[in-house]
């Protein structure tokens, strides 16, 4: 059940976001024990898909995938974000999330901002240095790690482990 939604998720992306600029976001969906099952290249827009019954390559345009175009439970990235890497990985018993991305704000500014909202939508977070510690509305570890990038940016990493 978790792998059709997982596959689903990232052609999601790939339709939704397509961008010829050059900087694209790289997507991979795991599963299995830890094997590929689909991985776009973010630097060279190839994707790879590696199903039983099927594998193959094919390069589309590389894709951005923007503060719109991603939320945990309504609450979007902070805006003016864009992902640099999602990575999808679970099996029927397990599953887990990691998103890379980087933000036009403090990491202060970025860690507070989550930490309201997500609060709203029932996630246990609290704060940790610059980071968010705590559980999602169903009780999975979550971690919101942030580091300065410059002045004012930040780049961050969120990953929700099941």
């Amino acid at each position: 059940m978790f792998r059709p939604l997982l596959l689903a998720t990232a052609g999601l992306f790939a339709l939704s976001a397509c961008d010829r600029s050059n900087e694209g976001a790289s997507v991979s969906i795991n599963a299995d024990g830890g094997n590929v099952l689909g991985a776009i290249n973010g630097e060279t827009g190839e994707m790879k898909i590696n199903v039983p019954g099927f594998q193959g390559s094919v390069k589309l345009p590389k894709i951005k995938v923007n503060a719109g175009d991603f939320d945990l439970n309504g609450v979007r990235l902070y805006p003016g974000s864009s992902i640099k890497t999602l990575n999808i990985v679970g099996d029927d018993k397990t599953g887990g999330l990691r998103v890379a991305f980087a933000a036009p704000a403090t990491p202060a500014i970025v860690r507070d901002w989550f930490a309201q909202r997500l609060g709203k939508v029932g996630y246990q977070v609290h704060a940790d240095g610059q980071n968010l510690i705590g559980t999602t509305d169903d009780n999975k570890p979550f971690r919101l790690e942030l580091a300065p990038d410059g002045a004012d940016k930040a780049t961050g990493t969120i990953v929700i482990s099941g």
